[in-house]
C-alpha cells in the first residue's frame, strides 16, 4: 500500500491531465466567436470545433482496452505527450485541413486521461471515499471549460486562432511529465475467471448507465458551447465580460461535482443522487428556456448559472458507478464506453444546435437539452452501485 499523500498527489496529477484535456475538447467550442468573425457559418464553425470530441470518441474504447491490458501510467504519459505534439503543430499551421486534422489528432490524445486517471482513482481509494476523491477528479471537466472560456476568446481575439490551441498543449506536455514520475499503477486483485466475466451480459444496469448519461450531457453541452454566444448576440454582453461569467460558472459546477461525490459517499449510493439530479436538471433548462424565451434576462442569467452547476453534477457520480460495477478488468472499457456516448452526444451539439439556433433561437435549444433530461429519469437504475 502507499501513503495517503501519494494517493492525493496522484489524484491531483490526475485532475491536472484531465483538465488539459477538457480545455482541447470543451474548450474549442469558444473559438465560435473568432470563426463567425471571419466569415464562417455557424454551422461549418460547429463542425469544427467538434473535431477534437470525434478524436476522442474514436478512440475512448481502444483507450480502455489498453488501459485494462497494461496500466494506466503509460496510456496517461502517450496521450498527454500527443495531445501536446498535435496542439503546438496546430498553432504553426496555415493549412485550415491541416489545422483541422490536428484538432482531430489532439482530441486523440485527450481520451486517454478520461479512463486512466479515473481507475487511478479508484484503484488507490477505498469505498467510502471514492466518491470524494472521483467528484475532486471530475472538477476537471468544468475546470478546463472554465479556463478556456476565459483564455481561449482572449488568445484567438489577440494572436490568431491556431495559438489559442497553445493553452490546452502547453499544460498536456506538463501533465506528461508529471504522470511520468508521478503516477503508480494501482494493485489488481488475482485474476480469476468470474473476474474477466462480461458485466454487460445478463444485466442492463451499465448500459441504463451509460443511456442516463448520454441524455443528461446534452443539457451541459449546450451550455458549453452556446451560452457564451447567447450572453454576447441576445444580451449585448462583451466578450470578456461573458467569457469572466462562462468561467465562473464552471468553478461552481467543480465545486458541485465535489458536492455530489461527497453526497455519494454519505448515502452509501450513486444511483440515487443521480436521479435526483437529473430531476433538477430538467426544471433548470425548463425554466431557462422560458425566461430566455420572454426576455427576462434579470432572471435568465441566474438560472444560466444554476442550470450550467447543476447539469454537470452527474458525471462523477455516473463514472464512479460504471467503475464500481465494470469491476477492475473491465472498468478501463466500461469508462470508455460511457464516455464514447457522452461525446458523441456532445460532438452532435454544437452543429445540430447551430442550426436549430440559427433557423429558431436560443430559447428551442434549451428546451430541448430540458426534454433530453426529463427522457433520462426513468432510464436511471435504481439501487447502490456498491
Amino acid at each position: 500500500m502507499i501513503r495517503d499523500g501519494r494517493r492525493w498527489s496522484m489524484l491531483a496529477l490526475g485532475v491536472f491531465a484531465q483538465t488539459a484535456s477538457s480545455i482541447f475538447i470543451h474548450g474549442t467550442p469558444f473559438l465560435l466567436p473568432a470563426l463567425t468573425a471571419r466569415g464562417d457559418s455557424l454551422v461549418a464553425a460547429g463542425g469544427l470545433v467538434a473535431l477534437p470530441t470525434v478524436g476522442l470518441v474514436c478512440t475512448l474504447i481502444a483507450w480502455g482496452y489498453v488501459v485494462d491490458r497494461i496500466g494506466e501510467r503509460v496510456v496517461l504519459v502517450a496521450g498527454t505527450a500527443l495531445m501536446c505534439v498535435a496542439g503546438v503543430a496546430a498553432a504553426v499551421v496555415d493549412d485550415p485541413i491541416a489545422f483541422g486534422a490536428l484538432l482531430f489528432l489532439g482530441g486523440v490524445g485527450a481520451a486517454s486521461s478520461n479512463g486512466a486517471s479515473g481507475r487511478v482513482i479508484v484503484g488507490w481509494f477505498p469505498p467510502d471515499r471514492r466518491g470524494l476523491a472521483m467528484g475532486i477528479r471530475q472538477t476537471a471537466q468544468p475546470l478546463g471549460v472554465g479556463i478556456g472560456a476565459l483564455t481561449i476568446p482572449w488568445v484567438a481575439m489577440h494572436h490568431g486562432i491556431p495559438a489559442a490551441l497553445l493553452v490546452p498543449a502547453l499544460m498536456a506536455g506538463l501533465a506528461a511529465i508529471g504522470c511520468l514520475v508521478g503516477i503508480i499503477d494501482p494493485p489488481r486483485p488475482p485474476t480469476k475467471a468470474a473476474d474477466r466475466a462480461n458485466p454487460y451480459r445478463g444485466d442492463s444496469t451499465l448500459w441504463r448507465i451509460h443511456a442516463v448519461s448520454i441524455l443528461l450531457v446534452v443539457p451541459q453541452a449546450t451550455l458549453w458551447t452556446f451560452a457564451l454566444l447567447w450572453l454576447h448576440r441576445d444580451l449585448g454582453w462583451s466578450l470578456p465580460a461573458a467569457g469572466l461569467l462562462m468561467t465562473v460558472t464552471q468553478f461552481l459546477g467543480a465545486a458541485g461535482r465535489i458536492g455530489a461525490g461527497a453526497w455519494s459517499d454519505r448515502v452509501g449510493s450513486r444511483l440515487g443522487p443521480l436521479r435526483q439530479v437529473a430531476v433538477a436538471a430538467v426544471i433548470a433548462m425548463a425554466a431557462l428556456s422560458l425566461t430566455a424565451w420572454t426576455g427576462w434576462w434579470w432572471l435568465a442569467v441566474p438560472l444560466m448559472i444554476a442550470a450550467s452547476v447543476i447539469s454537470v453534477s452527474d458525471n462523477g457520480l455516473a463514472f464512479t458507478a460504471v467503475a464500481e460495477i465494470a469491476g477492475p478488468f473491465w472498468s478501463g472499457r466500461g469508462l470508455g464506453v460511457q464516455n464514447t456516448g457522452q461525446n458523441l452526444a456532445i460532438a452532435a451539439v454544437p452543429p445540430v444546435f447551430g442550426a436549430v439556433i440559427t433557423a429558431t433561437g436560443f430559447p428551442v435549444v434549451y428546451a430541448i437539452a430540458a426534454v433530453a433530461a426529463a427522457a433520462a429519469i426513468p432510464l436511471a437504475p435504481v439501487g447502490k452501485s456498491k
